[in-house]
């Protein structure tokens, strides 16, 4: 058995237990349409201060689901670790997907380091903890194995930062612009 299986099957007979899994297993199946995530973009969306934060974190969340969903799990096609790990049981709904990369941690690392790029850390530190949670909820029920839980964290965390830099560098032109029109409507 590989490093990664022997590590799902440690979870599974080491971690596991009905208090975690109260919890771990529900917030794992709020991952399947990121609803965490978008509860939160949602929120900064409605206030202009935190408009552009919000704006970010769901390209971030977007383009990363895209790379992720419908290129790089189609390119690497690994199977899930319960189609080659018999003695795993899984504590959710078997996905027919590939594994590799775990799409929920790269959705939760695109947002997560979004609102780490661009709020106060402290909020991007809380988020950064719970899309670190989503990573080890895959694993913990099954359903990934450890590398491809840290290829989406790479995945999600890279768009990121790229959305972040280059979308904060448009914006700053666009109210640059925005400025010097004001600027030669009041010369006028």
């Amino acid at each position: 058995m590989t490093l990664d299986g022997s590590i799902l099957i440690w979870i599974q007979e080491n971690l596991r237990n009905s208090f975690l899994s109260s919890f771990i297993v529900p917030y794992s199946l709020s991952g399947n349409y990121a609803i965490p995530w978008f509860i939160v973009v949602i929120v900064l969306l409605i206030f202009k201060k935190t408009r552009k934060i919000g704006v970010l974190a769901l390209i971030s969340m977007a383009v990363a689901f895209c790379i992720n969903d419908f290129i790089l799990k189609n390119l690497i096609a690994r199977p899930r670790p319960f189609l080659e790990i018999p003695e795993l049981m899984t504590l959710v709904k078997r996905p027919s997907s590939y594994s590799c990369p775990s799409g929920h941690t790269a959705i939760a690392f695109g947002f997560a380091v979004s609102i780490l790029m661009n709020a106060k850390k402290r909020y991007g530190f809380i988020a950064l903890f719970f899309a670190l949670l989503m990573g080890f909820s895959r694993m913990y029920v099954g359903v990934h194995y450890p590398s491809d839980v840290l290829l989406g964290l790479l995945l999600g965390s890279t768009v990121a930062i790229l959305v972040s830099v280059f979308g904060n560098r448009i914006l700053r032109r666009k109210h640059i612009r925005e400025d010097k029109g004001s600027v030669n409507e009041s010369e006028a």
